[in-house]
């Protein structure tokens, strides 16, 4: 009897924390989207031009090391407002140059809708079914080196279709790292951390809402 008091003691503290995990994790995310909003209107309204892709990269990596580095700290909360408001202030010349487009207002909401409704149902798989998705961890490691070695050759020798297969490739990457994200919260006791789950992420719905609005833009006729 007593071990099963204790079992079921550890299952409900257990839950407790996944539940307060979730919910810091879904309410910074929430402000860190908005922060984001809220740089790349900056950013348009100042007409900034697109950054360098040395810069781009140097800043977002450096920016996300610092993140990890100072994730267990006060400091953490500032160092993933700094990411995420620098990526929606790099996010600001690729809008501008959609809403230049005679179809891009269209295109950027369709992409919206396309990254929230997608976040929302990948979500609601990995919460309601409660199926482990740790075994994408492999999958994702792969994917990002061959993401990242393709978009390098797709920048070098700009070919469209290799660029075309890259923005496809980061849909399905960013879907499946909600889902592993998500499930990890869920399923691993460790994952307490939830400044680094919200960084997770915040980067999978960037790139999923990037490469959506990359790919709707090769297939529109404009």
């Amino acid at each position: 009897m007593a071990y099963q008091e204790t079992h079921v003691t550890q299952r409900t503290s257990r839950a407790v924390s996944t539940n307060k995990v979730l919910r810091n994790t879904y309410g910074l995310l929430a402000m860190t989207l908005l922060f984001s909003a809220a740089t790349a209107g900056a950013a348009m309204a100042m007409g900034i031009e697109r950054m360098n892709i040395l810069v781009f990269f140097i800043g977002a990596y450096g920016l996300m090391f610092l993140v990890h580095k100072t994730a267990n700290s006060a400091m953490g909360l500032l160092s993933t407002f700094a990411f995420t408001g620098f990526m929606g202030f790099t996010l600001g010349p690729i809008l501008s140059a959609y809403l230049a487009m005679p179809n891009g207002a269209a295109l950027i909401m369709n992409a919206l809708a396309m990254t929230g409704a997608t976040f929302v149902g990948l979500s609601a798989v990995a919460l309601v079914t409660k199926k482990d998705f740790g075994f994408l961890a492999n999958f994702l490691m792969a994917g990002a080196i061959v993401l990242i070695l393709a978009m390098v050759a797709g920048l070098i020798f700009q070919i469209p279709s290799l660029m075309l297969m890259v923005s496809a490739g980061f849909v399905l990457f960013a879907s499946a790292a909600i889902l592993y994200q998500t499930s990890e919260i869920v399923h691993r006791a460790g994952e307490t951390n939830y400044i680094l789950a919200t960084i997770t992420l915040y980067v999978s719905i960037y790139n999923l809402f990037v490469s959506l609005l990359s790919l709707l833009g090769i297939m529109s006729s404009d």
